[in-house]
Formats: structure tokens, sequence, C-alpha cells
């Protein structure tokens, strides 16, 4: 095969795989199911052309024996005058009509066979038609149903291939969010043990444990100051009660001679 030829087959295989993504097979159904109508209709035109022909020669030929009639009668009555050269020209062109008769008949009788053979050929056609309708709306059917079903399918797959790509974004959003976790917690505990302090002060251990020795004497110190002041302010607050004993003891002691007296005034009065 030489290069040209190679070309040319490439070349026709990519416009038949371009034709066959763009061909719609619904529309080139109807298509094909209008054409055989148009050619029922064709057919049955022919057979109407055809009997309005057979129609023309039979009304030809009913004149025709009109006229044989017609010459058979002047012979007869050309014979019965004893004018014999009138009766062979009326028979003679007796003979004139009758082969023409034939002729026509000859004639009708073809175009009788055509018509039989067209009406025949039209109802074989209209059979294939009917039969071809018929498969041509199950094929739309069913084309309809694959293409819904593809359809869905290529949607599932795409939608596969995006849950795909979320579940991979899940998983880096949660490695990246360990890590963040860790760090914090790395950075937690660098703050609770003191790296950074460290790292900026310039004290060393013996100086930190020093502060932390008088932070807790100077703390020692405060507490007692707080005990002793505490310990001062309930022997205030004890005397005070002291004092309103005594007071309650010298009320009672006055209502009980009030009362007394009372008592003496009300016997003076009964006696």
């Amino acid at each position: 095969m030489g290069i040209l030829s190679r070309t040319s087959y490439v070349i026709r295989s990519k416009i038949n795989s371009v034709l066959n993504r763009a061909e719609d097979p619904t529309q080139t159904l109807d298509y094909s199911y209008e054409q055989m109508r148009d050619q029922l209709q064709q057919v049955k035109r022919g057979i109407a052309d055809l009997t309005t022909q057979k129609k023309r020669l039979e009304m030809q030929k009913r004149r025709l024996e009109e006229n044989v009639d017609k010459h058979n009668d002047q012979a007869r009555t050309a014979v019965q005058q004893g004018r014999e050269d009138l009766a062979r020209r009326a028979l003679e062109k007796k003979k004139t009509k009758m082969n023409q008769i034939e002729d026509l008949e000859r004639q009708i009788s073809q175009l009788q066979s055509q018509q039989d053979s067209l009406i025949d050929q039209k109802d074989e056609l209209q059979n294939r038609i009917e039969e071809f309708r018929t498969k041509k709306e199950t094929m739309k059917a069913r084309h309809e149903a694959a293409k819904a079903s593809s359809t869905v399918s290529e949607a599932m797959t795409a939608t596969g291939e995006e849950f795909e790509d979320v579940g991979r974004a899940i998983e880096r959003a949660e490695e990246q969010t360990e890590d963040m976790e860790a760090r914090a917690a790395a950075l937690d505990e660098l703050h609770e043990s003191g790296a950074f302090d460290d790292v900026l002060s310039d004290k060393d251990n013996i100086d930190r444990e020093l502060e932390q020795l008088s932070t807790g004497s100077g703390v020692d110190a405060e507490l007692e100051t707080l005990k002793s002041e505490l310990g001062e302010g309930e022997t205030e607050t004890s005397e005070p009660a002291a004092d309103e004993e005594e007071l309650d003891d010298v009320e009672t002691e006055v209502d009980s001679e009030v009362e007394a007296e009372l008592a003496e005034l009300q016997d003076e009065e009964n006696a």
C-alpha cells in the first residue's frame, strides 16, 4: 500500500469516526421511515396514472366498438339498397376499427397487468413500512433507554472520581490537622518545661532554684502574717460577746423585780 493510499484510508477512517459520533440513530430511523413513505406515495401515484391511462383506452375502445356497430349497419343498409361499393367501404372501416380495438385490448391488458403488479408492490411496501415503523419505535425506545443508562453511568463514574478526590482531600486535611495538633502539643510541652524561658533568659538552673526558694520563703512569711492578723480579730470579737451576756442577766433581774412588785399591788387591792 502506497503512502497516498494509506493517507486516504486514514482520512476516510477519521471521517467515518466523526460521522458515527455525530450521527443520531433516531433521526436516521425517522428519515428512513419518511423515505419509505415517499416511495409508497410514488407507487400510489403510479397506480393512479396507470388506472387513468387504462380508463382512457377503455373509453376509446367503447367509441371504436360503437363505430364498428355503425359501419356494420351502414354495410347492411348499402347491401339492401344495392350499393355494394358503399357496403365494401363500410366493411373496410369496420375492419380497421376492429383492428384498433384489438390493439387497444392488448394495451389495456398490459396496463392491467402493470396495475396489478404495482398494487401488489404497494401492498408489500405498505406492510414493510408498518413493520419498519414498529421496529423503528422499538429501536428508538431502546436507544433512549441506553442513552439514559449511559448518562447515569457516566454521572456515577464522574461522581466516583469526585468522591475519590474528596477522599484524598479529607486524608490530606486529617494529616495536616494531626501535624498541627502534634506541633501544638510539642510547643505546650516545651513551654511547660521552661525551654522557651531557658532560651530567652541568661540565668542557669541554680539561679532559678534560688528564686523558687526565695519565693517560697516569702509566701511562708506572708502566710504567718495572715494567721496572726486573723488571731487578733477573733480575740476582739469575743469581748463584746461577754458584755452582751452581762447585759442580758441585768435585764432578767430587773424584769423579776418588776413582776414581784406588780404581784404585791394586786394582793393589796384584793384585800
